[in-house]
């Protein structure tokens, strides 16, 4: 045979084959797309994880979930007695209007384009960012290297842990050291590692407050462990009881719960309450006495409404100046305050009294998820490490804060005094954080019409509320309320010049309300 031939030969056997491989895996990928087909479902909602199934959440819940879908509706022909939705439900600063911090804002540019720090680029730079704004940029990029989008060490840079244990040493008046200080994704990527490093069996119990911030019932039902409650006083002030305490702490433990942590949200979410310094060496006497672990949740703690009555004290400052053993763990985070930088998820922790062993168990955690948000960690430093009075940036810094901080204390003393205006409404006013928790007494012509159509009361409020004004608030129910009550949680982040519309529309609305339901 020719060498054509020959080549003649194996083109035409490799066509055969080529066709037959085809008409074979044809064959195959109907039978494996009958198969996928027929076949019965493996993740199901009976088979996935029961515990992250049955965990709620209720900021983003029902009430959100609408509120979207009204957005999309607007944006059509549907028509509404509002022209947008307004979302009061969540701590989102940023989201409602507030302006973030320029020095941030300039920082974060420059470390995110490290280009314009180049020599060649320095005329230019200068003309648009503040020299101070550019030496920070320098200085953080010496640290980090070449590029923030590197991971850093599994608990951050150590540079920025430092200037958060400057800051916690300054606030305090007592030592930190920065081998004691992880950066995580926001307050809430620290709070869960340090659940999951409590919980150990499914005995395992938390003290949470009622009301509390779901965050902490959510992650309990994930992490298998029981959520203990303890009741919040809010006819004063929404401070913490403890003889309340101690009931709670018997009841359970006679259940064969193993109490060993206790949750302290201070100032308050959902409550704007603030703790008494007495009160707060109540709670660590009692912790000594019992034996408890504290975790001290102060994300809110530059929103402090009335400093003079009641200023904002760290359990790090309480436990050192008693010169208690408690083990302590402390949050904060760049979401909060007047930084509101949600979405750049940048938080701390701090590990006060924890023994070396455990601690370094907390960075073995960490180092799993290899490091936190490293534009989050800059903003941190940034909060934790403003510019001095000798800086260019100073004065607009802290006229920005300034501005921030009276807009919010002068609208959470507007929408107080309107709730309380409202008939069957009263409200504790905010001594900190960013929401007001409303009672409303209920008519009972509601609560029957709730029960004949199985809804939950507070529920059935907020998503009339929202239906007829486009606010978006957070039923009480979501956060825990003492039996018999009704609440909300509402933001008071509108900015002020929408304040008086969303105002007037609930007037209007909650005075329809009790005409249509008043026994």
């Amino acid at each position: 045979m020719s060498a054509l031939t020959n080549t003649a030969f194996r083109r035409l056997a490799f066509s055969k084959f080529t066709m037959l491989s085809q008409t074979s895996t044809l064959k195959i990928a109907a039978s494996f797309s009958t198969t996928s087909v027929s076949r019965d479902k493996v993740l199901t909602l009976d088979s996935i994880n029961s515990r992250v199934r049955d965990m709620e959440y209720a900021v983003r819940g029902a009430l959100p979930i609408r509120a979207e879908q009204i957005e999309a509706e607007l944006k059509t022909a549907h028509k509404y007695p509002f022209s947008q939705t307004v979302y009061c439900n969540i701590g989102n600063p940023q989201q409602l209007g507030q302006q973030p911090i320029t020095f941030l804002r300039q920082v974060s540019a420059l470390v995110d384009y490290p280009q314009l720090l180049a020599p060649e680029n320095k005329d230019k730079t200068s003309l648009l960012f503040p020299q101070d704004a550019i030496e920070r940029a320098s200085q953080i990029m010496s640290v980090v290297g070449s590029s923030v989008g590197a991971y850093s060490g599994s608990t951050g840079y150590l540079k920025i842990r430092q200037d958060v244990a400057d800051f916690i040493e300054a606030r305090d008046g007592y030592p930190s050291n920065p081998a004691n200080i992880q950066l995580t994704n926001g307050a809430s990527g620290a709070v869960e590692r340090v659940l999951e490093l409590i919980v150990s069996n499914p005995d395992v119990g938390i003290m949470i407050p009622i009301p509390q911030y779901p965050l902490y019932t959510a992650s309990l039902t994930r992490f298998g462990a029981h959520a203990v409650s303890y009741y919040l006083k809010e006819e004063e002030g929404w401070g913490m009881d403890i003889a309340g305490l101690s009931r709670a702490l018997a009841e359970s433990k006679a259940k064969g719960i193993d109490v060993r942590a206790i949750v302290v949200i201070n100032p308050g979410n959902p409550t704007g309450g603030v703790l008494s310094e007495q009160n707060m060496r109540d709670i660590v006497t009692f912790c000594e006495n019992q034996n408890l672990v504290i975790l001290a949740d102060e994300v809110y703690q530059t929103n402090i409404f009335a400093p003079l009555k009641r200023p904002f004290v760290s359990f790090k400052k309480v436990v050192s100046e008693m010169r208690s053993t408690v083990e302590l763990f402390s949050f904060h985070s760049i979401s909060k305050g007047m930084i509101g930088e949600c979405g750049r998820r940048g938080g701390y922790l701090e590990m006060h009294n924890i023994s070396d062993s455990v601690a370094s168990i907390l960075y073995k955690m960490a180092s799993v998820s290899l490091c936190s948000n490293v534009l989050g960690q800059i903003a941190i430093d940034i909060m934790v490490n403003p510019p001095k009075p000798a800086d260019p940036s100073f004065d607009q810094y802290n006229t920005e804060i300034d501005t921030i901080y009276k807009s919010l204390k002068s609208r959470s003393q507007k929408l107080c005094n309107a709730f309380n205006a409202q008939e069957n409404i009263s409200c504790q006013p905010a001594q900190g954080s960013m929401y007001l928790f409303p009672q409303i007494n209920l008519p009972k012509k509601f609560l029957d019409f709730c029960s004949k159509n199985s809804k939950t009361p507070d529920e059935e409020y907020c998503m009339r509320m929202l239906e007829s004004t486009g606010v978006c608030v957070v039923p009480g129910s979501g956060f825990g309320q003492l039996a018999g009550t009704w609440h909300f949680r509402c933001t008071f982040l509108p900015l002020e010049a929408h304040f008086d519309a969303f105002i007037a529309s609930f007037d209007t609305f909650h005075h329809n309300f009790m005409n249509e339901f008043r026994d």
